[in-house]
């Protein structure tokens, strides 16, 4: 066998080797379970306006069932519509973290802002409890 066949050979072993470390490494990351902790909006207010900005704050209180879940807090995004005076009404998302069984959330606003909708839109997974 000549050099360049003896070269040719072992580089095409190093790469199978390489595709075979790899995939075996990928399939180990992917048999490990995900959960997603259950998030519920319980209640929401406004505050009065408070001087000298006028602004007020929305709140809420989520409760949160993170029994499958082997972390104790993680985070997700509240998506919201927000309604304005002189203007058009606005999409938004702000990221929190979720800790539980229950967390108190908020968002400013103006004095010439209002909330038209809240949600739930990410939860990001967490490690299965075992």
């Amino acid at each position: 066998m000549s050099k360049l066949g003896g070269a040719i050979s072992r580089a095409t072993f190093i790469l199978t080797l390489m595709t075979a470390i790899g995939v075996t490494s990928a399939t180990t990351i992917a048999a490990q379970e995900t959960c997603t902790p259950a998030l519920a909006i319980k209640n929401t207010q406004f505050s009065a306006m408070k001087p000298p900005t006028m602004e007020r704050r929305w709140t809420a209180v989520l409760s949160v069932d993170a029994s499958s879940c082997s972390t104790a807090s993680g985070p997700f995004e509240l998506a919201f519509s927000r309604l304005k005076e002189n203007a058009p009404e606005t999409d938004f998302r702000e990221r929190f973290t979720w800790q539980a069984p229950e967390i108190t959330v908020a968002v400013d606003f103006w004095a010439d802002e209002a909330v038209e909708s809240y949600r739930v839109v990410h939860v990001a997974p967490c490690p299965c409890r075992k």
